[in-house]
C-alpha cells in the first residue's frame, strides 16, 4: 500500500519530520517526508497495509510540540521506488 499525506497545522519547526521517520522506521515502511513551502508537512509512505495505517495514525497526533489541524491522505499505486524512510528537501 502507498499513501501520500499532507499534514496541516503547526507542523514545522517542532520535530515533526524526525517523528515521522522514527514511526515509519518502527513500522518498517519506506518513504520520504519533507516540509511543504506552504507550512504543511508532506509524507509519502509505502509498505504493508497495517504498517502504512500505523504511520498515518501517528500523523494525526504528531509530536508533543505540534498541533495537527488536518491530515489529507491520497492513496496511490505502490511503485516500489521509495528509499528507506528519509527526509528530503
Amino acid at each position: 500500500m502507498r499513501a501520500r499525506a499532507v499534514v496541516r497545522g503547526r507542523v514545522q519547526m517542532v520535530g515533526f519530520r524526525a517523528f515521522v521517520v522514527r514511526h515509519a522506521r518502527d513500522a518498517d515502511v519506506r518513504g520520504v517526508v519533507r516540509n511543504g513551502r506552504d507550512g504543511t508537512l508532506e509524507c509519502t509512505v509505502e509498505g504493508p497495509r497495517r504498517a502504512v495505517e500505523r504511520v498515518l495514525h501517528a500523523l494525526s497526533s504528531g509530536p508533543v510540540s505540534a498541533r495537527v489541524d488536518r491530515v489529507d491522505v491520497e492513496y496511490q499505486q505502490p511503485g516500489g521506488d521509495l528509499p528507506p524512510m528519509s527526509v528530503t528537501a
